[in-house]
């Protein structure tokens, strides 16, 4: 099935899952934080899905690549920024392990597309 619309992605759909559950997280930070580690926090979190839909919006195979490249790192911020906050006691462990198992399988769908649109866009001769 092709898909018609970045929304069709089931890449999308899990990084949308992921900001919702960021931005129910964030909640619980301490307001001291508002403009530290809950902006820095939210402002990955939201990169993800919106750099899948940039990318593929623009339907250029070494631009979307550039994208869900830039997707994949706001992963990697994610991943430190929910690191230091579990570590400061900021929110609930068992919410973590939701958000960690979402974020690892949204990194790992990030990469196995760039690995695929590469083969695409850069076929071995």
């Amino acid at each position: 099935m092709k898909t018609k619309s970045y929304k069709d992605l089931i890449v999308w759909q899990k990084a949308i899952r992921l900001v919702l559950l960021v931005y129910k997280l964030t909640r619980q930070f301490l307001s001291s934080e508002l403009y530290g580690l809950t902006l820095q926090t939210k402002k990955a979190v939201v990169a993800i899905p919106s750099n899948i839909a940039e990318g593929y919006a623009r339907q250029h195979g070494p631009e979307y690549i550039k994208f869900l490249s830039v997707a994949y790192a706001s992963a990697a911020e994610l991943e430190t920024q929910l690191i230091i906050a579990e570590q400061l006691g900021y929110g609930r462990e068992s919410f973590y392990k939701v958000i960690f198992l979402l974020l690892e399988e949204v990194s790992k769908k990030l990469n196995q597309m760039m690995r695929r649109l590469r083969h695409k866009v850069f076929p071995r001769r």
